[in-house]
C-alpha cells in the first residue's frame, strides 16, 4: 500500500492549451483508485496565501462542463516568479498548506523551472510530487513534446495561412513574430507547416543580406509576396536584445524583434513592403489539438500510476513514442532544451529552400 488518499494538482507558469485535459486525466485516474483530488488555485498561491484557495474536484463537476476540451486553466496559473530571498518563506507556507489539507502527493503541471521550485517545496513538506511538462515553447528537457506545444503550432500555422493570402494580394513580405523565449522550436515547426520563406530562431545566427538575397530570389522567380517567421528571442544582426524589459524576478521579457526586422529590411531593400503581426498570447489559446489531448491523457494517467507505485520527484515525458519518467534533478541539470543546428526540422527547412540563418 502506498498510503495515498489525497492528492493536489496545480498548474504553474504560462498557460497553454491542454492543461484542462491534464487535470481531467489526473482526476479520472486518481478517482478510480479511490483518491480525493484537490484542485489548487493559481499555482502555488493556492497553498502559500491565506486563506488557502482550492476546491475538491469530482468527475461530475468537471466532466459535465466543456473545460477538458478548451484552453486556459480551470484552476488558474501563476507566471510571476518567486524572488530567491523569499524561497524559504514560501516553502514553509507551502508545507503548512499541504499539512492543513492533508495532502499525500502533489501533481505539478508546469515547465522545468516551476517543477524544480515546487519539487523543493514538496521535499521540505515531506510530500510526494510528480511533474507533467507543459509549455508552448517545447523547451522542457528530456521530453520530446510538452503539452500545449502542438496547439500553439496549429495557431501559428493558421496565422501564416491567413497572412499568405493578404501578402499575395498586396505583394508584400509579411513578418510573423511568434513566442518561444530562447528556443526556436515553435518558430521552425510553424514555419514548416505554414510554408514560410524565411525563419529566424535564437540559436542560429543570420544576416540581413541573407534574408534580402532570399527575398530577391523570390522576386526573380516571379512571385510577388513572401512570408517570414521570427522567434521572439531572436536578437538583432549585431547580437543586441531588442527589449530591455524585465519581469519581477529580473528575467528578460522578449518581444519586438519583428518590428526591428521590418525597419531594418525596409532601410536596406525596397523589393517588398513589410508589415508585422505579433501573435502574442493568442498562441496560448486555441482548441487543444488531438495530439495535445492525447498527450495530456497519457501524461496524467502516467503521473497517477507513478504515485500509486510509490515514486516521487519524477517528471513524465515522451521519448521516441514511449512514455518515460525522469528524475527531476536530471531534468534541471539538462538545462533548457534548445534547437540544435543538426535538428531535422532545420535541415528540412534548408533543403526546401527556406532561409534559416547561417549554419
Amino acid at each position: 500500500m502506498n498510503g495515498i488518499k489525497k492528492i493536489g494538482i496545480l498548474t504553474s507558469g504560462g498557460d497553454c492549451a491542454g492543461l484542462n485535459a491534464v487535470i481531467y486525466a489526473v482526476l479520472n485516474a486518481a478517482t478510480l483508485r479511490g483518491w480525493t483530488v484537490y484542485g489548487i488555485h493559481d499555482g502555488t498561491d493556492g497553498l502559500t496565501e491565506r486563506p488557502l484557495s482550492y476546491e475538491v474536484l469530482t468527475l461530475q463537476n468537471f466532466s459535465e462542463t466543456p473545460w477538458p476540451r478548451i484552453a486556459g486553466s480551470y484552476l488558474g496559473s501563476l507566471n510571476k516568479g518567486v524572488k530567491l530571498d523569499s524561497q524559504s518563506e514560501m516553502s514553509a507556507r507551502f508545507g503548512q498548506g499541504v499539512k492543513e489539507l492533508g495532502l499525500d502527493a502533489v501533481v505539478v503541471v508546469g515547465g522545468d523551472g516551476s517543477m524544480n521550485i515546487v519539487s523543493g517545496y514538496c521535499k521540505s513538506a515531506g510530500v510526494k510530487m510528480i511533474g507533467i511538462p507543459k509549455t508552448i515553447d517545447n523547451d522542457t528537457p528530456l521530453t520530446q513534446y510538452s503539452v500545449g506545444f502542438d496547439t500553439a503550432c496549429q495557431v501559428c500555422m493558421e496565422a501564416l495561412d491567413s497572412l499568405e493570402t493578404t501578402a499575395r494580394s498586396h505583394h508584400r513580405a509579411l513578418i510573423l513574430e511568434v513566442m518561444g523565449r530562447d528556443a526556436g522550436h515553435l518558430a521552425i515547426q510553424a514555419a514548416l507547416a505554414g510554408f514560410a520563406d524565411v525563419c529566424l530562431v535564437p540559436e542560429i545566427p543570420y544576416t540581413l543580406d541573407g534574408i534580402i538575397q532570399k527575398l530577391e530570389s523570390i522576386k526573380k522567380s516571379g512571385r510577388t509576396h513572401a512570408v517570414i517567421v521570427v522567434s521572439e528571442g531572436v536578437k538583432t544582426e549585431s547580437g543586441e536584445s531588442v527589449s530591455a524589459a524585465k519581469n519581477l524576478v529580473g528575467e528578460s521579457i522578449h518581444g519586438g524583434i519583428g518590428e526591428w526586422l521590418s525597419h531594418a529590411l525596409n532601410a536596406q531593400y525596397n523589393g517588398f513592403q513589410t508589415r508585422v503581426t505579433r501573435l502574442g498570447h493568442v498562441q496560448r489559446s486555441g482548441t487543444p489539438t488531438a495530439f495535445d489531448r492525447i498527450l495530456a491523457s497519457l501524461f496524467g494517467a502516467k503521473a497517477v500510476e507513478l504515485l500509486a507505485n510509490g515514486h516521487t520527484n519524477l517528471m513524465v515525458g515522451l521519448s521516441n513514442g514511449r512514455l518515460e519518467s525522469y528524475p527531476l534533478d536530471d531534468v534541471v541539470a539538462s538545462g533548457t532544451k534548445l534547437l540544435n543546428s543538426d535538428s531535422p526540422y532545420l535541415k528540412a527547412a534548408k533543403d526546401l529552400g527556406m532561409y534559416v540563418g547561417e549554419f
